[in-house]
């Protein structure tokens, strides 16, 4: 008997890579405040690129930026800069690199400050469930949402950079605050689920 193949959303493609993360990560609630931190910079560095080109040398990030710690990362200096703007293996934009260093000291804060941290800052902009959306086509998938621009707005209040609505919104994808995952994907019904 042959096994039938998996119906996903097509923009992965048949990039292994790509596949896997749709598979496995994209749209997967993620509740762990370092790695919200995490994908919001990886989102960041995103910006005018692709995602895959962000994907293919996420390892590479996680090295260069201490698995991002924020903590390690709060502590950088100007060496640091300077060690990352070197590294080719990441993107060496010296704005981007120093808006993650910034937005470590901002997370810091941010935990420490507010009620329950840097979480629920950013899940209560969902009512800190995920939103289960039921698009059809790929076509019908907004790039920014009225929750992205308030997202978007709160965390520039806070004073993170590169994040405008449409990459929050990528990360909201990311991060299953929405689960974008079309309704013939095998992966919607999963990620409705929960865990």
């Amino acid at each position: 008997m042959v096994a039938l193949a998996k119906t996903r959303c097509s923009w992965p493609g048949k990039d292994p890579l790509y596949v896997a993360y749709h598979d496995s990560e994209w749209g997967v609630p993620e509740h762990d405040a370092r790695t919200l931190y995490e994908k919001l910079v990886l989102d960041g560095f995103q910006a005018g690129l692709s995602w895959i080109t962000i994907l293919r040398k996420r390892e590479n990030f996680r090295k260069a930026f201490h698995n991002f710690d924020p903590h390690k990362i709060a502590r950088y200096t100007v060496r640091d800069v300077d060690r990352l703007l070197k590294n080719d293996g990441i993107i060496r934009s010296r704005a981007k690199i120093e808006a993650t260093i910034r937005g470590a000291k901002l997370w810091l804060e941010i935990e420490e400050k507010e009620p329950y941290g840097f979480h629920d800052l950013i899940w209560k902009h969902v009512g800190g469930k995920p939103k289960i959306n039921r698009f059809k086509s790929r076509e019908q998938v907004p790039a920014q949402t009225e929750m992205s621009e308030g997202l978007s707005k709160d965390l520039k209040k806070h004073g993170f950079n590169f994040c405008g609505p449409v990459i929050v919104y990528a990360f909201a994808q990311a991060t299953g605050m929405v689960n974008d995952h079309l309704t013939t994907c095998f992966r919607h019904a999963e990620c409705a689920k929960g865990p």
